[in-house]
């Protein structure tokens, strides 16, 4: 391992600063020599002109007068606008959604009327109904009425179909949403095996069940459903309609808690 050094040897032609003091001969001083000085002319300064009065602004009048400013331009724009203020109800728009005959919970004249547009096989439409589901039905009790419509995604879940048939097939029996709960609980997953093990669990009659879902007695059902929603202009699960106001995605209890209690309140344009 090699080290390094700084400065600590020096080399033979380098003379150490007090040898080179001594080594110096004095030189001998020359006399002083009077000399004549010789002042400078003295400079001319160049005359200034005063310079015109300029009255000094405070900055206590500054912080004064600039909000009055202010306050004076907002006044003026309301008169020329003539005092309009944009409201956040102003491009609401309502669907008309029909039940058609689908699966519903709650009293028909309920206030509120919430469609919903789902895939059993979609993983947000089970997340909504794991956070929000059941609470919603809970904590308005008699006052929404909750309406499931089939919008099966097969190109990317091709057991959504399956599922919807099975649980209209379970609806014979009066059993459907019992039989919904269990298809997005998922305990036995999708499929042909599964669909029996649920309504086997539920207490149906398995072989009137099981004809019911070979004889795809409710294909067309599902895909009307599916048309309805694709005609509304849905490309996505899942999404609602709370009284015909459209709302997409597995949005959290708060978002339906306050569109809920505006309509309940009648705050919401009826458009």
């Amino acid at each position: 391992m090699v080290a390094e050094c700084y400065n600590i040897f020096m080399d033979e032609n380098e003379v150490n600063v007090e040898q080179q003091v001594e080594q110096e001969p004095e030189v001998e001083k020359e006399p002083e020599i009077e000399k004549e000085v010789k002042v400078a002319p003295r400079a001319v300064r160049p005359v200034r002109r005063p310079r015109p009065y300029q009255p000094e602004v405070s900055t206590g009048f500054l912080w004064f007068i600039l909000p009055l400013v202010f306050v004076l331009g907002l006044g003026t724009g309301w008169l020329l606008w003539g005092g309009r203020v944009p409201t956040e109800t102003a491009d609401i728009k309502r669907y008309d959604v029909a039940e058609a005959g689908n699966p519903a919970i709650g009293p028909a004249d309920a206030p509120v009327k919430i469609i919903e547009f789902s895939d059993y096989q979609c993983p947000y439409c089970k997340r909504w109904y794991d956070t929000v589901n059941a609470r919603l039905l809970a904590d308005y009790a008699g006052k929404i009425r909750f309406v499931y419509r089939d919008l099966p995604l097969s190109s990317i879940h091709p057991e959504a179909q399956g599922a919807a048939e099975a649980a209209d097939c379970a609806g014979e029996q009066n059993v459907y949403w019992q039989y919904h709960d269990a298809l997005f609980e998922g305990k036995y997953g999708l499929g042909a095996q599964a669909y029996p093990l649920y309504a086997a669990d539920l207490g149906l009659d398995v072989n009137v069940f099981n004809t019911c879902v070979a004889e795809r007695r409710y294909q067309s059902e599902v895909e009307n459903d599916a048309q309805v929603g694709i005609g509304l202009g849905l490309n996505g699960t899942p999404t609602f309609f709370v009284n015909g106001l459209k709302l997409v995605g597995a949005q959290p209890y708060e978002v339906f808690q306050q569109i809920i209690d505006k309509e309940l309140a009648g705050q919401t344009p009826k458009n």
